[in-house]
């Protein structure tokens, strides 16, 4: 009898959903990890014949999918959650996000902000996030000390912030961080512009020459609102997206983020150059931004991907529930009940995502050759049953405190709903910390 290949583990599962051609749901299936990797899937009685594993896990009542993938987030901001509610962008920027950020921001902050954001999102099933904010070298190595993956959007803007003096800083500090990460199997960079209004276009012209010589990809926030249009309007006679466009800049590897004011122009912009576009349904709401027409979009055959945005917008990182959000709102814009169906919206914060980011050829997906980045989810409970089509169940019912497991790169990172290797009350304390500095801060700002 021959030999059966040993494989670190293999996860016997009720329902997997690899999300890949065709979006196939798989009932009674396996998967194996070895060496980080994944192996299979294969119906469980096939795989029992085809791997030795050192260890099997059976989940009789769960979906196993691919890991969420958070496309946009400032995970440093989480400490500002709540801190200023129910206001308009740029009034909630100038007025009070901005000067907080200058006045408490360093390394510290952002380092304890990260912490909580990892602890959020792996507890609600995200297993890399596309992150944009100061200080990225204290986010990259807590992402190392937590066990995600991120692509690190350096930030990139024409005034002074508390990483860089300018621009041009900005690049050659980004440049230091591709030489300390370029060998990180879970810390991806990115260029990371603010956005349109905040970068002048001599900085634009620099930001392709960098975007040229590191092939790296870029992001960032087009098209938030009307008025961030109407003000490029005004000022030069183009759209914020054209002024891209005519800088070189739209293409693959460009994520831009939000795009709630799509006019036809703006679209066969997006098509034409397989620009990707980034979702944050939640924070757009919250902040009255407008509505990206994400049917209109993907008809049109553009990749679009879901973020949360930071949690001082959203205000959670629960992608769970951005998704199901994303999928509403999809039928209640375009009045058709089968635009943005369950699995499509599933597709979006997995394998959408993932191309989006440029990792596609090795996340967002549960199969041979991909890295594990995994969750299962429990369906075995009163809001998702009884389970008539599990995508249906995981995007419209479930609950992000159904997810059970997680892997990243093969390592388990929560088991049974519990974390591994990370320690909640430290998070806790960290937090009440920083709450109080924020607090005296309010109190002086209204003395």
């Amino acid at each position: 009898m021959p030999t059966l290949p040993d494989v670190d583990l293999l996860i016997e599962a009720r329902w997997l959903l690899p999300m890949s051609e065709g979006l196939p749901t798989l009932e009674h299936h396996a998967i194996a990890i070895q060496g980080g990797i994944l192996l299979g899937p294969w119906p469980i009685a096939t795989a029992r014949e085809h791997v030795s594993p050192r260890e099997t896990l059976r989940l009789p009542h769960h979906a196993l999918l691919p890991g969420l993938i958070n496309a946009h987030n400032h995970a440093g901001m989480s400490l500002m959650r709540g801190y200023a509610d129910d206001l308009p962008l740029m009034t909630w920027l100038d007025e009070h996000i901005w000067p907080a950020e200058g006045a408490l921001v360093d390394a510290d902050f952002v380092a304890a902000g990260t912490r909580l954001a990892c602890a959020e999102m792996l507890r609600s099933g995200t297993t890399t996030f596309a992150d944009m904010y100061l200080a990225p070298e204290a986010v990259a190595e807590v992402v190392g000390e937590m066990g995600l993956r991120v692509q690190l959007c350096t930030p990139l803007i024409d005034f002074p912030t508390a990483w860089a003096a300018d621009f041009d800083e900005g690049l050659a500090r980004t440049e230091a961080l591709i030489e300390r990460y370029a060998e990180h199997p879970r810390v991806h960079l990115a260029l990371g512009p603010h956005a349109p209004y905040t970068v002048s276009d001599a900085s634009l012209a620099r930001l392709g020459e960098a975007r040229a010589r590191w092939g790296l990809p870029i992001q960032m926030h087009v098209h938030e609102t009307r008025d961030e249009v109407e003000r490029g309007l005004a000022e030069d006679g183009r759209r914020p997206l054209r002024r891209l466009f005519e800088a070189g800049l739209l293409g693959p590897h460009f994520q831009a983020v939000h795009m709630t004011q799509v006019d036809d122009d703006d679209l066969a912009l997006l098509a034409e150059t397989d620009t990707r576009v980034i979702h944050c349904p939640q924070s757009n709401l919250k902040l009255a931004s407008g509505f990206c027409p994400v049917t209109r979009l993907r008809d049109a055959g553009i990749t679009v991907a879901l973020g949360t945005d930071g949690a001082a917008s959203n205000n959670d990182l629960d992608l769970f529930d951005e998704l199901k959000c994303a999928a509403l709102l999809a039928k209640g814009i375009s009045g058709d009940a089968a635009a943005l169906p369950a699995m499509e919206a599933l597709a979006m914060a997995t394998r959408d995502g993932a191309r989006a980011l440029g990792l596609d050829a090795q996340l967002g997906q549960l199969r041979q050759g991909y890295a594990a980045d995994l969750i299962a989810v429990d369906l075995q409970r009163l809001n998702t049953l009884p389970v008539h089509h599990p995508a249906s169940a995981v995007v419209y019912a479930m609950h992000s405190h159904q997810v059970s497991h997680a892997w990243v790169a093969g390592r388990p990172r929560l088991a049974d709903g519990h974390f591994i290797d990370i320690t909640p009350d430290a998070i806790t304390a960290d937090c009440e910390a920083w709450r109080q500095r924020l607090a005296s801060l309010r109190a002086q700002g209204e003395s």
